[in-house]
C-alpha cells in the first residue's frame, strides 16, 4: 500500500479575488482576541433594498474580520475567527434586498466564515464590528451596495487570491503488523454548509449523519475486522477533494459517505432510502438533480476551485475505475439488501450520478441517502435511535458480507502506480463547482 501514500494530487488554485476589506484590529480588540471565552454569535438581521442591503451579527465580543467576493454566482465571504453560532438553524434562509440567503458555520480550525448568496453584483461599502457599548453587544456589520458586472469583475479580477483550503485531520497510522482493510465512512457537509436542514424540527443534514457515522464506527470496532476512519468527527467543513483523498492515502478498500436529501414541501411524501454509485451519466432527473446540489458544496462554502479535464489517458487508469466500479455496484446490491429488511427504501433503491465525491478512481465508493428531511415519517424514523441502531446494524451486516465474498487479498481493485493522479487530467483535481 505504499503507493498510495505516495500519491499526490494537486489542486489548481482559481484565480478568486480578494476585496480590499481587511481590517486592522485595535488594541482594545486585540486584548479581547485574547480572552479565553469564545465568541458567541447571538442573533442575526438583514436591512435593506434592492439597493443598498445590510447584514448585522450580535456577538459577546468584537473580532477582527475580512471580506471578499466571488463570481458566477455572486457571492461575499466574510471570515473571522472562530465563533459559536448560537443562531437557528434557520437563520439566513430568507434573505432580503441584495441578499438571498446566508450561510455561517466553522470552515477550518480556529476560522469560521459566512457566506452570502447575493442578487446581483454588489460592493462591499463597509465591513466593520463596532464595540460593545453599554448594555448593547458587539455588532458585525456588512454593507453591501448594487454595482455593475463589469465593476464587480474588476474587483474580483485583482489581486489574485489562492484559494483556501481547510486543514484535514490526519488518520493515526496503522500498527505494525496491521493488515485490516481500511473503512473510510464520509459525513457529508459540515461546518458552514450544513446540508438539508428541516427548519421546523431544527434538524440539519450536517449533524444527523455525523451521529450515524459515529455509531457505525463503534459498531464496526467491536468487530476488531477492519481500521474505521471518519472524513471528519466533528461540526467542521470538509472540501469535497479532500474527503476523496483521505480515503486513496489511507489505502481505503471501501468510502461510504452518509446524506440524507431534503424535497420542496409539495413534495413531503416522498421518502426512503437510496444508494448512489458513481457514473458519468445520472440514472434519472431525480439523481442529476441530487448530484448537481452535492456537487457544490465547495461553493456553498466560499471556495471556487478550477476544474480540470476529467480524462486521464492510459488503459491502466481505465481498468482501474471500471474495477472500481465493479466492486461499487456489488457494495450497493449488498447494501441495499440488507437495509431493505429495516428500513423503508426509495420506491428506486439503487442509482448512480456523477458525485464528485465518488470520484476515486481506485476505491470502492458508495453514497447512502438515509432518507428524507422533507418527509415528516423518514424525519421521525432517522431521528429514532432504534432506527438509527437498526440501519447501522443492517450496514454492518452488508460490509460484512461484502468483505468476506473478496477475501483477505483477492478481490481487489486494480491498484495504480504513484505516476498516474499526477497529470493536468487527474479527475481528483476536479472537485470545484
Amino acid at each position: 500500500m505504499a503507493w498510495r501514500m505516495g500519491m499526490r494530487r494537486i489542486f489548481l488554485a482559481a484565480a478568486l479575488a480578494l476585496l480590499p476589506a481587511w481590517f486592522s484590529m485595535s488594541p482594545a480588540t486585540s486584548q479581547a482576541a485574547g480572552a479565553a471565552e469564545p465568541v458567541v454569535a447571538s442573533d442575526a438581521r438583514l436591512a435593506g433594498d434592492g439597493e443598498r442591503t445590510r447584514l448585522v451579527i450580535d456577538l459577546s465580543r468584537s473580532v477582527p474580520l475580512g471580506a471578499f467576493t466571488l463570481a458566477d454566482p455572486y457571492r461575499v465571504v466574510v471570515d473571522i475567527p472562530d465563533v459559536i453560532f448560537a443562531l437557528p438553524d434557520s437563520a439566513g434562509q430568507e434573505g432580503r434586498g441584495l441578499v438571498a440567503a446566508y450561510r455561517f458555520g466553522l470552515f477550518a480550525p480556529g476560522k469560521a466564515r459566512i457566506v452570502l448568496d447575493v442578487t446581483d453584483p454588489v460592493t462591499v461599502d463597509k465591513a466593520f464590528v463596532l464595540e460593545p457599548m453599554d448594555d448593547q453587544p458587539a455588532r458585525l456589520v456588512i454593507d453591501l451596495v448594487k454595482t455593475d458586472r463589469a465593476t464587480f469583475l474588476q474587483a474580483v479580477a485583482a489581486p489574485l487570491r489562492a484559494t483556501e483550503q481547510p486543514e484535514m485531520p490526519q488518520a493515526e497510522a496503522a500498527a505494525a503488523g496491521d493488515h485490516r482493510p481500511v473503512i473510510v465512512l464520509d459525513p457529508g457537509h459540515g461546518g458552514i454548509d450544513p446540508g438539508a436542514v428541516n427548519p421546523k424540527f431544527s434538524v440539519t443534514e450536517k449533524h444527523l449523519v455525523l451521529t450515524i457515522a459515529r455509531q457505525l464506527e463503534r459498531r464496526l470496532a467491536q468487530t476488531g475486522r477492519y481500521r474505521v476512519l471518519l472524513t471528519r468527527t466533528k461540526d467542521t467543513y470538509i472540501s469535497l477533494g479532500q474527503r476523496v483523498r483521505f480515503a486513496r492515502d489511507n489505502g481505503a478498500r471501501l468510502f461510504i459517505s452518509l446524506h440524507a436529501d431534503s424535497l420542496g414541501s409539495r413534495d413531503g411524501d416522498v421518502r426512503g432510502a437510496t444508494i448512489y454509485t458513481l457514473s458519468d451519466r445520472a440514472s434519472d432527473a431525480e439523481s442529476q438533480r441530487l448530484a448537481d446540489a452535492e456537487n457544490k458544496a465547495d461553493m456553498i462554502a466560499g471556495l471556487d476551485l478550477s476544474e480540470e479535464p476529467a480524462d486521464v489517458a492510459g488503459i491502466l487508469f481505465d481498468l482501474a475505475q471500471r474495477e472500481t466500479r465493479n466492486f461499487s455496484a456489488l457494495f450497493a446490491r449488498s447494501l441495499a439488501g440488507s437495509v431493505s429488511g429495516v428500513a423503508r427504501m426509495h420506491k428506486s433503491p439503487l442509482k448512480a450520478a456523477g458525485f464528485k465525491v465518488l470520484k476515486a478512481p481506485d476505491v470502492p465508493s458508495v453514497l447512502f441517502e438515509l432518507g428524507y428531511l422533507s418527509s415528516a415519517k423518514d424525519l421521525e424514523l432517522m431521528t429514532s435511535a432504534a432506527w438509527q441502531a437498526s440501519v447501522t446494524e443492517a450496514m454492518v451486516v452488508a460490509i460484512e458480507a461484502y468483505f468476506a465474498a473478496q477475501g483477505p487479498v483477492e478481490g481487489t481493485p486494480v491498484a495504480l502506480p504513484a505516476s498516474v493522479g499526477r497529470t493536468s487530467g487527474d479527475p481528483l483535481a476536479a472537485t470545484g463547482p
